[in-house]
């Protein structure tokens, strides 16, 4: 304990990640202070109660993702959403269209651009999804019979339209922002703080339950133990990889005399992070928040068929996360560059020809270990719903919010943790420095 609280001091004595740290915490709470700016023209209560009915159902969900924004329908409803379905469709195009990909490989310029064109997609994204939500809401009517749109019409679906995208380019640029002069990823943060900040409402809200008696005490304990038991399940898989071991051959230039060691390339089991969970939720989401605002009996069938707890949203779900696992993953890493620099620089795998026959096992084995990655994630993010239906008791911390807490706040130690290494100080994860060292 002491170490920890050690090892957290020494980021206030470096400057540069001093600096990043309180940027970064100063525009998440700017993010939370917008959370509570309400969208005119909705009455708040009538959507409270509306929203209270449908806590496990799609909007729930929804409203999980938001960070509670669209139960209040504030200028962040829409959240960060719209722009993870915008990346996902522009790096979908990339691997389609020759002129994008030519564009990716562009460097700086190219990824500056590519940027430009996700941007605007993600405002055309919330315009559309404002304004099906405009429509929706306008037809729903609290338990109570009240109208969440007391003065409907196209004075309120115009305001809705722009106070949303207006709140989503808003979201959309403080996640830019913490990226890039913050600590971490600036999307995965916005969610990670809309995620974590329900959690003391959650226990009250547990605690209510177990102090009336609706709650058993022995149930919330095996609850509580299965959620610590998840939590390690993710840590271990975030954590492992497999070492494929690389020797280097001696080379003389001049009187010195280079390489002769021996080393390892680190493949990690789950490459992409909580990303495809992300990228999943967003593509279930999307289509399916649109068809449950538009009253037509065929656009409802669907929206019900993606529910959470039905079997085509549980196999569609788990699809996504593993195209998604595949998918980032050959984004992110490339296995033949990687054989052309360890060929550049005299390295091979012992018993694997350097070159193409590098590459090839670099990938196989790469898509050997993604594969039970993949599937974990796909099971955990699925977990919350089985235990809901089989228990009847509210998972608040459930398996796709845990997957993105636990996998943002590794990411983001991870991140502090170059950062004090880079200047000689010990930091957070001692034992993989001790293994490093070795």
């Amino acid at each position: 304990m002491i170490e920890g609280l050690y090892s957290f001091q020494n980021i206030f004595k470096i400057p540069e990640l001093k600096r990043r740290v309180l940027v970064t915490a100063g525009l998440l709470a700017a993010y939370r202070v917008g959370a509570h700016v309400p969208t005119p023209g909705i009455d708040g209560h009538a959507l409270s109660q509306f929203f209270d009915q449908a806590a496990n159902t799609l909007l729930g969900m929804v409203d999980l993702f938001s960070g509670g924004n669209l139960r209040r329908l504030s200028v962040f409803a829409l959240g960060i959403m719209p722009y993870i379905s915008a990346s996902i469709i522009l790096q979908l195009l990339v691997v389609v269209i020759p002129a994008l990909e030519r564009l990716s490989k562009e460097g700086e310029a190219g990824r500056k651009k590519i940027t430009q064109y996700t941007r605007y997609g993600t405002i055309l994204l919330s315009i559309v999804q404002s304004l099906g939500i405009a429509y929706g809401l306008e037809s729903m009517r609290s338990p109570n019979g009240l109208a969440i749109v007391p003065r409907p019409g196209w004075g309120f679906r115009l305001l809705t339209v722009l106070t949303l995208t207006a709140g989503t380019a808003l979201v959309m640029w403080l996640g830019e922002q913490i990226s890039e002069r913050g600590i971490g990823n600036g999307i995965s943060l916005i969610i990670f703080a809309g995620i974590v900040v329900r959690l003391p409402s959650a226990v009250v809200a547990s605690y209510t339950l177990i102090t009336t008696g609706e709650l058993p005490i022995l149930l919330f304990l095996f609850i509580l133990l299965m959620m610590v038991a998840v939590t390690a399940a993710v840590v271990l898989m975030q954590e492992g990889e497999r070492k494929i071991p690389v020797q280097y051959a001696k080379r003389v230039v001049g009187r010195r005399v280079y390489g002769g060691q021996s080393t390892h390339i680190p493949l990690r089991i789950n490459t992409a992070g909580v990303i495809p969970v992300i990228f999943a939720a967003s593509l279930i989401l999307f289509p399916a928040t649109l068809t449950r605002f538009v009253p037509h009996p065929w656009m409802q069938a669907v929206a019900d068929a993606l529910s959470p707890g039905r079997f085509t949203y549980t196999m569609f779900y788990c699809a996504l996360i593993i195209f998604f696992t595949y998918f980032y993953t050959a984004i992110v890493f490339n296995p033949i560059d990687l054989a052309d620099n360890m060929k550049k620089y005299g390295g091979f795998i012992p018993g694997v020809r350097p070159g193409k026959k590098t590459s090839e096992y670099i990938d196989r084995t790469l898509t050997r270990i993604t594969l039970p990655g993949a599937i974990f994630l796909a099971m955990i993010s699925v977990l919350p719903d089985f235990m809901i239906r089989w228990f009847n008791v509210p998972f608040y911390f459930g398996g796709t919010s845990l997957l993105i807490v636990v996998g943002v706040a590794l990411d983001t130690v991870r991140q502090m943790e170059s950062h004090l290494l880079t200047r000689h100080y010990e930091g957070f994860l001692k034992k993989s420095k001790t293994r490093a060292v070795r």
